[in-house]
Parts: C-alpha cells; structure tokens; sequence
C-alpha cells in the first residue's frame, strides 16, 4: 500500500512533458495574453455595470418610498381637514 502512494505522488498526471496533437504549438491553444486582457476587461466591465444597475435600482426605491410617504402625508391632512367641525349656529 505504501509502494501505491509513493508512485502515485511521484508520477503526477497528467503527464507535464506536454502531448499536443503533431503540428500545434502552445500558442494556437492557449489565449495568450490578448485572451487575458481580454476577459479581465469584460469582467471589470461586468462589475461596473452590476454597480451601476445597483445603484439606479436603490435610487428608484427610494424615490418611490418618499412618494409613498408624501401621498400618505397628503392623506392624512385631507383626512384631518374632513373631520373638523366648526363651531356657530346651525
């Protein structure tokens, strides 16, 4: 068991010698560094678009909570003005 653990640690696999098909070079399969720049710029472009969406999604809560506060405010005083009476001959 012990002989089975050594050669597993000592062989890695795979196989780090490389065994591209004949014909290729590591650079036609791999991105390269236009790749990398690549996705790093749609990745900050994603985060900055996820913020902005956050942030126009928060100001349009809040508008909507302080319309809702003044209507209820408006209410209020329509529904206190209502109820007065006045007091004189009737």
């Amino acid at each position: 068991m012990h002989h089975l653990i050594l050669a597993l640690t000592v062989t890695p696999s795979p196989d780090p010698t490389g065994t591209l098909r004949p014909g290729l070079s590591e650079d036609q399969v791999t991105p390269g560094t236009w790749g990398f720049v690549l996705t790093a710029f749609i990745v900050i472009l994603t985060t900055f678009l996820i913020v902005d969406m956050v942030r126009r999604i928060r100001r349009v809560r809040y508008r909507a909570q302080v319309e809702e506060a003044r209507l209820a405010a408006e209410a209020g005083d329509e529904a206190g003005e209502g109820n007065s009476t006045e007091d004189g001959p009737r």
